[in-house]
């Protein structure tokens, strides 16, 4: 593990030589805001402690050389710092559609993203912030749903996490970093896109759909984020969605014979182009290859389907596959991106 960890270090963590203090800063002003003002609310009792786990995670990540599982990591602590304390401080003020409506707007005016110039920036970098722009317009459109359905301070959560997720956008977009390598092509992910969306189609059936059913639930909500993200041509975002859900399509059996990391690697070190999107995978593979049994289950998916995938992608896109004579949407995300 150490010899992957210095390797991968030799890959990613050089481009990130200058903005590693400002990720490292960025870490400690979240957990100082949580040290300063404590996040309290009964309705998630362990709210602190999970965003802190969070933090550690991507606090250690960015020092054993793993930037992208580092930014994976931190947008998971955006995006529950955000949602808590917007409940946590309002929801006792909040207690109108009115007063949530005028929450909602608020929210709203701050979500807009500027462009930004990617042309030397790690496909990987853009890729995360794209995809954490696009989270955030459901997850507001969603607030408003959860304020109506139940009551008004039960969307703040969301409309928090909203903002959390454009804050993430809008950090990454603002880090200094050198691509290496040649850019890679990036098109529309849709032939593969709609090929799994039929793959996933058919393997929904019991008792599968029944044993599994988060596992279907993290897959099409997946593939959603995906096909937005193609269908607004955010290409880089699109085809890291587009692995995600590769990946949580192969956790659904048995995980494949796979290549080392180690193998993985030095294809990795060899290419003349900027792979970081298959870095973010790479990294995160290596830190759970020691971890749980369904972790280093993903670890072994990474490496048999995720990279293959990757590098299948980055070639021209095929023809969509035709559709089945029968076809029937399946509906089964209960929330959007969870």
């Amino acid at each position: 593990m150490r010899g992957l960890t210095l390797s991968v270090l030799s890959l990613s963590l050089a481009s990130f030589a200058h903005a590693q203090p400002e990720i490292q800063a960025r870490i400690d002003s979240l957990r100082q805001s949580a040290k300063d003002h404590p996040i309290t609310a009964a309705e998630f009792p362990n709210i602190g402690s999970n965003i802190e786990a969070t933090l550690k995670s991507a606090a250690d990540a960015l020092q054993a050389g793993s930037p992208y599982l580092c930014l994976e990591k931190l947008a998971q602590a955006f995006d529950l710092s955000y949602g808590a304390r917007a409940f946590a401080e309002k929801s006792a003020t909040v207690k109108s559609l009115a007063e949530f409506d005028a929450e909602w707007r608020k929210t709203d005016a701050v979500l807009a993203l500027p462009a930004v110039n990617w042309s030397r920036a790690p496909a990987a970098l853009r890729a995360v912030s794209e995809a954490a722009g696009v989270r955030a317009t459901p997850l507001l459109e969603g607030a408003r749903g959860f304020a109506t359905a139940t009551k008004p301070g039960d969307g703040l959560f969301y409309l928090g996490e909203a903002q959390g997720e454009a804050e993430f956008a809008r950090f990454c977009a603002g880090l200094k970093l050198g691509r290496k390598g040649r850019a890679i092509a990036l098109r529309s992910l849709l032939p593969e896109l709609t090929a799994l969306q039929q793959k996933t189609n058919a393997a929904f059936q019991p008792p599968r759909s029944i044993d599994q059913h988060p596992r279907f639930i993290a897959l099409n909500s997946t593939l959603k984020l995906a096909r937005e993200l193609d269908a607004a041509k955010l290409y880089a975002g699109a085809l890291y969605q587009y692995l995600e859900a590769v990946r949580h399509f192969g956790m659904l059996d048995a995980a494949p014979v796979a290549p080392s990391i180690d193998s993985l690697r030095q294809k990795l070190e060899a290419s003349k182009d900027d792979d970081s999107i298959a870095l973010i995978f790479l990294q995160r593979a290596a830190a759970q290859e020691k971890a749980t049994d369904d972790e280093r289950k993903s670890a072994r998916v990474i490496a048999g389907a995720v990279i293959p995938a990757y590098f299948a992608a980055r070639k021209p896109a095929a023809g969509l596959p035709r559709a089945p004579a029968k076809t029937i949407e399946i509906t089964l995300v209960r929330w959007p991106y969870t």
